[in-house]
């Protein structure tokens, strides 16, 4: 499939609206940059590919994304150093799982190749919406969608490939509490939860909102079968350390298997850190945090790198912990960004120029 010509059709907009953008206060996902890649399926093949104007999309009403949910998207960014070079940060871990997600919700594989000469097109061309400085970046929103006309329910025979990218700045998320799942789940064996998919976002919002109603600011997703054992917050994978030890769940059919989760793992073990994979029940984190044990709780996630967690509820009791001084989340936080922001050399070959 890699092997297909790669025939890229360029229709660039006739005017830029970057001039009418305050890039000192931008709202995370509500602006768009002046292009955006573009990919039709049909006839069981790929169609060829172009970049053209951001504009909104044209379906039917009867289009089966609508009406049976066939939608998966991926998370990236680009970042320009202080000499205006611009950085992917291991695209190639995207490009997989997006089709991972794909082949789950019957959705035909995007060829690996055509998405990566794809989006290097799309940043050179809309290379100016790309800021300096730390914490500037670009925020790269691929997502496939089902087409197909009509409501029968079955996969449908055509989809379209779309990348769109949006100006945003460095995600500061306060002073995060969350609430510890003990009856909703976000995903189940034999679900698609490990998948990037729509609907498992969807399924999401209700008992967060009902958590924020509380005065939290997301839940902690606990096993679907016992709600014993922790799993994610929001769209973040979750780290633990307790006894100076940092642990994470292991990726799983109902976990997502985040790359800065997997960055955040390589660099605390470069750094000397003891790490854990392995399933962390809710018994043992209210334990830890009762006993003075828990030092740190912390997110990642593309959006904001880390996002450290000050406290907990889980049922009618809530439980805060006194951090250290010395912090896993920032020392790690700090490391990645480093990297992705061309600062320091990169060991590991994250970080992919876009020439």
């Amino acid at each position: 499939m890699d092997n297909l010509a790669f025939n890229l059709r360029i229709q660039k907009a006739k005017e830029s609206r970057i001039n009418e953008v305050d890039f000192s206060n931008l709202q995370f996902g509500k602006i768009f940059s002046d292009h955006m890649f573009v990919c039709h399926y049909t006839d069981g093949m790929w169609q060829q590919p172009e970049i053209k104007p951001y504009s909104a999309i044209t379906l039917e009403p009867s289009a089966s994304v609508f009406h049976y949910g066939q939608a998966i998207f991926e998370g990236m960014k680009a970042y320009k150093d202080d000499a205006g070079d611009i950085f992917l940060f291991r695209p190639q871990e995207n490009y997989k799982r997006m089709n991972k997600s794909a082949v789950r919700l019957a959705i035909p594989e995007f060829p690996e190749s055509w998405f990566d000469q794809g989006l290097r097109a799309l940043l050179k061309i809309d290379s100016e919406w790309i800021q300096k400085g730390f914490g500037n970046s670009l925020y790269i929103r691929p997502f496939m969608i089902s087409t197909t006309s009509g409501i029968k329910a079955s996969p449908a025979t055509d989809y379209m490939f779309i990348i769109i990218t949006s100006p945003v700045q460095a995600y500061h998320s306060g002073d995060v509490k969350v609430k510890i799942a003990d009856y909703y789940s976000r995903a189940a064996n034999g679900g698609f939860g490990a998948a990037k998919a729509a609907g498992n976002y969807a399924g999401q919002f209700y008992p967060t909102q009902l958590a924020i109603e509380e005065g939290y600011q997301q839940v902690i997703w606990t096993d679907d079968a016992t709600h014993e054992f922790l799993e994610e917050a929001g769209m973040m994978n979750l780290f633990f350390r307790i006894n100076d030890v940092l642990m994470t769940c292991p990726a799983s059919e109902r976990i997502l298997d985040g790359v800065t989760r997997k960055s955040v793992l390589t660099i605390a073990e470069k750094m000397g850190i003891k790490t854990e994979v392995r399933p962390v029940r809710v018994k043992e984190l209210i334990e830890a945090a009762e006993n003075g044990t828990l030092q740190e709780i912390f997110g990642s996630g593309t959006a904001a790198v880390i996002s450290p967690i000050s406290g907990f509820g889980y049922k009618d009791k809530k439980y805060t912990f006194i951090p250290p001084a010395d912090l896993y989340a920032s020392k790690i936080k700090e490391a990645i960004l480093n990297i992705q922001y061309n600062k320091v050399e990169d060991p590991f070959g994250w970080r992919v120029k876009v020439d």
